[in-house]
């Protein structure tokens, strides 16, 4: 995968290949899969939108997705047809048949439908995790928007390893399904949330702070996060800048990191954790409520729903 910038030229190629390989039989290494699912995100209509650099045309949409394996081409061993595998990140999974050659694994029996929900949630949460704080077993994870995909994804993957998570949401009727799930603490990302939390983990250490919602909401992470914590910010639900107190950030000798999957290497980095979370998610660990399915046709509605809010997925095997 590419390292450098959504905009980079690295990127750019990565979308030309998904067109230039749609050939009919697979080569060496290469497995012919078809489609089943796609979650269409918000980073598809950025794409479209082209806030995310201008990719050469065409393009084929779809940045994760699952798919079946129809054929197995010279020297691959490990995969047969029927077996189901995540697809590559931003592989194009809007077609029915593509022809991926690395990273793919049998996954095992379980949601064809959360399966195809593995490619970015979870190695966002996952990398995350991993990348930018010296967490140790027991250590405090703070976050918003703990209901999103990546939230759920977090708590699932923190839990497994042996971390403790605060979780900041916006409705109260996800407090007992987030706890079920493997949250610590559950709180409404209000006013009164810092002193709560503090209260519940007195001088507990909270070593990786985590925002998706942007605004004044990475303040109260900002306010929870322990000296030489880290504030890491991979998406702004309400599209406002990031509005955090200097004089706090620098009193804590905190970081400030932004965050996209797409910046780390696919085989080293991404894969090892949609690897990790394949188990969470086929023994119920790891759930994501679905908001619909549409077919591919379907489109334009599929769309408007995810712009109304809710996971949205898009059903591209023909039935």
């Amino acid at each position: 995968m590419p390292s450098r910038s959504p905009g980079s030229e690295s990127r750019r190629t990565s979308y030309a290949s998904s067109i230039s390989r749609s050939r009919t039989l697979p080569a060496p290494g290469e497995v012919k899969v078809a489609v089943e699912f796609s979650p269409l995100n918000l980073h598809d209509l950025k794409v479209v939108r082209g806030e995310l650099g201008r990719p050469p045309l065409p393009l084929v949409l779809g940045s994760e997705g699952v798919g079946r394996v129809v054929e197995a081409g010279p020297g691959v061993d490990t995969l047969a047809a029927g077996d189901l595998v995540v697809l590559p990140l931003l592989a194009g999974a809007w077609r029915e048949r593509l022809l991926p050659a690395d990273g793919l694994f049998r996954l095992p029996e379980g949601s064809v439908e959360q399966f195809s929900m593995l490619g970015i949630n979870p190695p966002t949460a996952g990398l995350i995790l991993s990348e930018y704080a010296d967490l140790r077993p027991g250590g405090w994870i703070v976050q918003n928007a703990a209901n999103s995909g990546v939230g759920r994804s977090l708590i699932a993957l923190a839990k497994a390893r042996g971390f403790r998570t605060i979780n900041f949401v916006r409705d109260e009727s996800v407090f007992a399904e987030l706890t079920a799930a493997g949250a610590d603490i559950v709180r409404l990302d209000g006013a009164t949330a810092v002193e709560e939390v503090r209260t519940a983990i007195g001088d507990a250490r909270v070593g990786l702070a985590v925002d998706s919602v942007g605004g004044d909401a990475p303040a109260r992470l900002l306010d929870l996060l322990s000296e030489g914590g880290a504030l890491v910010s991979y998406a702004s639900a309400t599209g406002q800048p990031m509005s955090v107190d200097a004089l706090t950030l620098i009193g804590k000798r905190a970081t400030v990191h932004g965050f996209f999957a797409g910046h780390f290497d696919y085989a080293t980095k991404v894969l090892p954790v949609i690897r990790e979370a394949a188990p969470l998610v086929a023994s119920g660990a790891l759930f994501v409520p679905l908001g619909a399915v549409f077919d591919l046709d379907d489109i334009h509605t599929a769309i408007e729903q995810v712009i109304r809010g809710g996971k949205t997925l898009l059903k591209v095997a023909r039935s």
